[in-house]
């Protein structure tokens, strides 16, 4: 290789350094909320934050089978709310199998588009919701019906149209085209 060759590639390497160097620093001064163990960029959006959460591959499984992946890595605003692995565990032997067989496609996708709120919404804004409601706020999901959001001391809980509530365990993880709550329970239209 000519010295010119040499000064050029050697001029790319330390450019790609620099370039890196400027994309993690500015990844550092985000605030970030941590999320099974990875930090979750707010520049980033829902899958590429998702997929980084140890706590959430049941989730990401389930909606790439589905084909919501391009949906929600769309400009949103989307508000999700994100059942971590140990929520579909609670679910009856076989379900989770069942759902992303591809015969179940539909009822898949229904059950977790019933976790999208259309629109952003932080914690403090479905709190506010929930005083002016007197103790509940219902909200629509994307999948068509409700949920009920609810308080109980510091703690914000949301129940599904079957009566079952999920807590939100991590609130306002805030992404590129929306927000995540975690919660403990997976939600059933």
């Amino acid at each position: 290789m000519n010295t010119r060759s040499k000064i050029t590639v050697l001029a790319m390497v330390a450019l790609s350094f620099a370039f890196s160097g400027k994309v993690t620093a500015q990844m550092m001064k985000e605030k970030t909320v941590r999320v099974g163990g990875a930090p979750m960029y707010p520049s980033k959006n829902i899958i590429e934050n998702a997929v980084n959460s140890k706590d959430h591959t049941t989730l990401v499984a389930a909606v790439k089978a589905a084909g919501l992946v391009e949906t929600l890595e769309g400009p949103g605003p989307f508000t999700v709310l994100a059942p971590t692995n140990e929520a579909f565990a609670k679910l009856p032997k076989g379900t989770v199998e069942s759902l992303v067989k591809p015969e179940n496609k539909a009822m898949l996708t229904s059950i977790l588009t019933y976790h999208v709120l259309p629109g952003k919404y932080n914690a403090k804004e479905i709190w506010a919701a929930v005083k002016a409601g007197n103790g509940k706020s219902m909200m629509k999901t994307v999948q068509g019906e409700e949920l009920t959001f609810w308080t109980k001391g510091k703690d914000l809980y949301v129940q599904d149209s079957k009566g079952n509530n999920a807590k939100v365990t991590i609130a306002d993880v805030n992404q590129s085209n929306g927000v995540i709550h975690v919660i403990d329970t997976v939600l059933m239209p």
